[in-house]
């Protein structure tokens, strides 16, 4: 493992789960109508979130599928599958209702698809912590 691009997934995790949770506590406390539980709910991802999406940073770094768009889509799509069901159950035990988790993480499933696919074309496009870039 290449401690250069394991400093990339650091800085990539770092500043997705800023992105990830400004949206989960907008959408928590829109949906639930309790500013309190956004804040909970938004921060308690902020761990479970950050240790969840290294981890599915560095499998997706170690599969050998070619960078492209093709790829960015089906990263957005595990990662959000991932990170709904997450989201889903800390909302659940934070408000006691499973309806509303289960309302924050459908409403998730579109913010965050949008949100992290284009923060996926950003980093491709930067070559923070690559050694070598292929394009």
């Amino acid at each position: 493992m290449s401690g250069t691009s394991q400093k990339r997934h650091i800085a990539k995790t770092i500043t997705w789960r800023i992105v990830g949770t400004i949206d989960t506590i907008l959408l928590s406390w829109f949906i639930s109508g309790n500013p309190l539980a956004g804040l909970k709910i938004g921060f308690s991802e902020v761990i479970t979130k950050m240790l969840l999406y290294y981890l599915h940073e560095r499998v997706w770094f170690k599969m050998k599928f070619p960078d492209s768009r093709k790829r960015h889509i089906l990263k957005t799509l595990t990662w959000r599958f991932v990170g709904t069901l997450d989201t889903m159950m800390i909302a659940w035990f934070i408000t006691g209702d499973p309806m509303t988790g289960l309302k924050i993480g459908s409403a998730e499933v579109i913010t965050k698809m949008l949100l992290y696919y284009l923060h996926e074309r950003v980093w491709y496009k930067i070559d923070f912590g690559l050694e070598k870039r292929s394009h």
